[in-house]
């Protein structure tokens, strides 16, 4: 795609004519070539930053002075900057020299663009190197900057802001912008099936952002932002494409440029952005749609290859022995702790980049893995093994006449899609109770923890395999990787028979609008905790506080607390709302809570999921007011009632609350799988067709009929042919 639009420009600035002559006298020097991969690539798109280490330079002799000398530097140090930039530049000068090249340099700060001019001298002195054949080299002055940081409101914070910005000013036609990968992917570029893009339609949504080059402030994000940045329609500027490509590879400039050794080129190098509105715009997004068109039937078929491999094995598996498929679970369990240090260090590459993209502290929490947590994966694994077999189990026996017997028996779903948020911990879980039920399973992560995932997914693939002694392939749960592929598997509702979506409202009401899938989950957890006027002090501060506190995030998590209006007056509501404050949590006040003075910040929203140390607090008259407000406001997640043991209230509440669960002096956080004696779960589901509540082993079940017959029998017997044969329907069980 890129060479052929970019041929269509016309004349390229005089700076990008002199680079591709440069490339042409480099064929035949091969020492050379060396080391224009490291230093000669970066400049030519004014994108090289680093300095050579001044320690060579201003040498210490004595170890305990250098380290004294790290240790007393306060400030940025002008005296090294200035020294660096003149090796830098003798070195640039050689390099350049060797293809007969005069190159120049030119500092520069925000306040030579700022100024109107300092900027117009700034442009005369570049377009009269150019006219004289001469390459301006340009970067930052940091002897005169200080290297003092950047903020968003900064002219340039990088070099590829700075490149963004001389190509608009100095009349480029075109941006090069080289970096150490080919392109811009849709994910880290060493992550499996990662796609480069080959033109970027100026919209990042779906795109992955890989940690950081050790070198350099900008990273690729960086790179994407100089280039949207370049080619936006400013008065004056001439630069309406930038192409993003590899500096490692001497062939860039002549595959931007639509050349290669050999002549034309057919394959683009690098990834393409070009002004929105422009003709090359539109031919581009032209040719990316036929593109894109022709790769939806692989894409699909690709999807739909992992979809039925899984049903495949999953057939495999459900013929199996109750003991063969315990050894393969107890090979998970038994891999997961093995595994550990494998696992935690995948885990601590998404903590880390967690930190660096600053993720809020729920996200966060949910993301760690640590040994505790994985033990106690791998416990609830093996409480799933050592249940009964949930296969074949009869659920009912009939007679439907002599010698004709009907019975209903449990049998796996089929296939599974599970997209989960967030939790890495959710990964095992499911796939043990995918396994247990026999059920095929296609997993789908999020992408901050996508290194826990592919460490998760590839051990349990392997205790799979070694476990089942080669009956099972791991292609019984497989793990999507990219949007596209989500989208895709949405369509197949004839290989893959169930959705679960595990995630907030925006991502499980996506699922329920894009696909004819049956989905189970549940879209908000609001839960709420009914403390009534029979409640002691010390039972109801411990059952909210736990309720709040000891998971913030989850789903059970209670979001709002309703107190009897009694509990005001005799002293259990302030002493409760001490509690919760002192455990760090804010409260927010209802209508009548802020009337009473319990609260002093009113809340925006009855129902609101806080995922973190917030909670609502509203006041009622009574049972019946608390059970209606749940009703109006809640989500049919999990409610509770705190009251003494003898209150009528507690099974009254218990009986008429219509949700998932119902606790009578119980913490909400009890809705657990785990907790529940389920193993493990795959969700919560506040749906009333199929499983509610948490969903273990029973709820990934469905049902099928068998029929045996002692002879031949059909149904034209039954219609008085045969005077013999009449039904009896009796029930055996």
């Amino acid at each position: 795609m890129g060479k052929k639009l970019l041929r269509k420009q016309g004349r390229l600035n005089l700076s990008v004519n002199e680079l591709h002559k440069a490339q042409e006298k480099v064929d035949d020097m091969q020492s050379f070539g060396a080391r224009m991969d490291d230093h000669l690539a970066n400049s030519l798109s004014l994108n090289l930053k680093s300095s050579p280490s001044l320690s060579d330079l201003l040498t210490i002799d004595d170890e305990e002075e250098k380290v004294a000398s790290r240790e007393s530097k306060k400030q940025y140090d002008s005296a090294c900057a200035a020294a660096g930039q003149f090796e830098l530049m003798n070195l640039y000068s050689s390099l350049f020299g060797q293809c007969d090249i005069t190159a120049s340099q030119i500092l520069v700060t925000q306040a030579d663009f700022q100024d109107e001019f300092r900027l117009t001298n700034l442009k005369y002195a570049v377009e009269r190197l150019l006219s004289l054949g001469i390459i301006p080299i340009v970067n930052e002055n940091d002897a005169v900057s200080a290297n003092s940081g950047y903020t968003n409101s900064d002219i340039f914070s990088d070099n590829d802001s700075l490149a963004s910005i001389c190509a608009r000013n100095f009349g480029a036609e075109v941006l090069v912008i080289l970096t150490d990968v080919n392109g811009v992917y849709d994910k880290p570029p060493s992550a499996k099936n990662a796609n480069l893009i080959k033109f970027y339609p100026n919209d990042s949504a779906g795109i992955e952002i890989g940690d950081k080059s050790a070198q350099g402030r900008g990273g690729m994000g960086a790179k994407i932002d100089a280039a949207i940045e370049a080619v936006q329609p400013y008065a004056g500027s001439k630069c309406t494409a930038c192409v993003v490509v590899s500096g490692h590879d001497l062939d860039s400039i002549r595959s931007v440029l639509g050349h290669s050794k050999e002549g034309i080129s057919d394959s683009q190098k690098g990834t393409l952005f070009v002004t929105p509105g422009t003709g090359l715009y539109n031919e581009a997004m032209r040719e990316m749609e036929e593109e894109t068109a022709a790769l939806v039937v692989n894409v699909s078929d690709e999807a739909r290859a992992m979809a039925n491999a899984s049903r495949t094995e999953a057939r495999k598996l459900q013929g199996l022995p109750i003991e063969e498929r315990r050894a393969i679970l107890n090979a998970v369990a038994d891999a997961l702790v093995e595994k550990k240090e494998q696992l935690l260090k995948a885990n601590a590459l998404d903590l880390e980049a967690a930190k660096e993209n600053n993720v809020a502290l729920p996200l966060f929490r949910r993301l760690k893995l640590s040994d505790e947590k994985l033990s106690t994966l791998a416990s609830g694994i093996r409480q799933i093994a050592n249940q009964a077999d949930p296969l074949g189990v009869v659920k009912s026996k009939r007679e439907l006449a002599d010698g004709l017997l009907l019975s209903q028996i449990t049998v796996p779903i089929g296939v599974l899609m599970i997209i989960f948020e967030s939790r890495p911990d959710s990964l095992p879980q499911i796939s043990a109770l995918a396994l247990a039920s026999g059920n095929g399973l296609l997993l789908k992560g999020g992408k901050e923890a996508y290194h826990s995932n592919a460490a998760l997914h590839e051990v349990i693939g392997t205790a799979i395999e070694s476990g089942s002694g080669g009956k099972i392939t791991r292609d019984i749960i497989a793990l999507v990787t990219s949007r596209g592929q989500v989208a895709d598997m949405l369509n197949l509702d004839d290989v893959i028979d169930l959705v679960i979506p595990r995630g907030g409202n925006e991502l499980v009401s996506y699922i329920k609008a894009n696909t004819r899938i049956p989905v189970l989950g549940h879209a908000d957890g609001v839960c709420h905790v009914y403390v009534a006027a029979s409640a002691s002090v010390d039972d109801a501060c411990l059952a909210v506080v736990d309720s709040k506190v000891d998971y913030p995030s989850a789903c059970n998590a209670m979001e709002t607390l309703l107190l009897h209006t009694d509990t005001l007056s005799n002293g259990v509501a302030l002493n409760i709302l001490m509690h919760l404050r002192s455990a760090g949590v804010k409260c927010l006040g209802g209508p009548v809570a802020m009337k009473s003075g319990l609260c002093d910040v009113a809340a925006e929203e009855m129902k609101c999921e806080y995922g973190d140390l917030t909670c609502m607090v509203e006041m009622v008259n009574n049972k019946d007011e608390a059970i209606d407000w749940i009703h109006k406001h809640g989500s049919g997640h999990t409610e509770a009632i705190i009251c003494s043991d003898d209150d009528s209230e507690g099974e009254y509440f218990l009986k008429h609350v219509d949700a998932a669960c119902v606790f009578k002096n119980a913490s909400t956080r009890f809705a657990d799988g785990y907790r529940f004696g389920l193993g493990a779960e795959v969700g919560i589901s506040t749906g009333r067709i199929h499983a509610r509540g948490p969903v273990g082993v029973e709820g990934l079940l469905t049902t099928k009929w068998q029929l045996r017959s002692n002879g031949v029998n059909y149904v034209a017997q039954y219609g008085g042919q045969d005077p013999s044969k009449k039904y009896t329907h009796k029930e055996l069980m």
